[in-house]
């Protein structure tokens, strides 16, 4: 068995898509993905793409894949890497792909100069979190992430601080 990681190209796109669509069903929100397959195409490998896709295929197929963009850390004052998704097929997993998903990403990180490697876990995914723990990552205790997504990014934008009523 030989695993390859190669960087994904725009033909890839529709296996990027359900990709993500397998990974957005084993993290519980199987309705969650709202990117199309054109969507990725543009926004992964148009004209200014900041975001990079990884496939780690297994004797030829593909097995998984990891979408990673750089960050900058005030700081340290150096780029981060920042790890968006990292996924492997079940029926691969044990097989080493997400070790070298992660091992080729950390790689990465370093040839580039980056002073940080980071990513999110959900807190109920122990199987990652073990994973992640194993290669040597350790959570950021005290952080919490915020988003601001749809409607309420729309609303921020277009007029600050929501009304508080009086």
């Amino acid at each position: 068995m030989s695993l390859h990681i190669r960087a994904a190209n725009p033909d890839d796109a529709p296996l990027l898509h359900e990709l993500v669509t397998a990974l957005a069903v084993y993290e519980r929100e199987p309705n969650a993905v709202e990117a199309s397959v054109e969507d990725l195409r543009q926004s992964l490998f148009g004209q200014g793409a900041t975001a990079y896709a990884l496939i780690c295929e297994l004797d030829g197929q593909a097995v998984g894949f990891a979408v990673y963009f750089f960050n900058y850390s005030t700081w340290l004052g150096r780029n981060g890497l920042y790890l968006e998704d990292l996924f492997v097929r079940p029926e691969h997993r044990g097989a080493g792909a997400g070790l070298a998903l992660l091992r080729h990403l950390a790689q990465l990180a370093v040839a580039k100069g980056c002073g940080r490697f980071e990513w999110s876990v959900l807190d109920w995914n122990a199987p990652s979190i073990a994973f992640y723990r194993a290669a040597g990552a350790r959570p950021m205790e005290g952080w919490t992430v915020y988003r601001m997504q749809g409607q309420a990014l729309a609303d921020f934008a277009a007029h600050g601080m929501p009304s508080r009523g009086a």
